[in-house]
């Protein structure tokens, strides 16, 4: 197939995608939608604030180095 019958038909499917209108049952849509709502409310802790993990241990392995730079060596590259 030539390169214009290709884009011919690829615009046909694109105009059809764009100007297509299901019939969609707007209820069914509404109680699916609801239903989901419902489930994630239930699941929601009551504190939205995230828990901070525990870095006690790598501040003690860690904590005494600065950065990684020594004092008196220079890295170039």
């Amino acid at each position: 197939m030539g390169r214009g019958r290709q884009k011919a038909k690829a615009t046909k499917q694109a105009r059809d995608m764009k100007y297509f209108s299901p019939a969609t049952d707007y209820s069914a849509l509404q109680r699916e939608l609801t239903d989901q709502e419902s489930r994630a409310a239930a699941r929601r802790p009551e504190s939205f604030e995230p828990e901070e993990p525990d870095y006690s241990a790598y501040a003690d392995k860690y904590g005494d180095d600065d950065d990684g730079e020594e004092s008196g060596a220079r890295r170039t590259g």
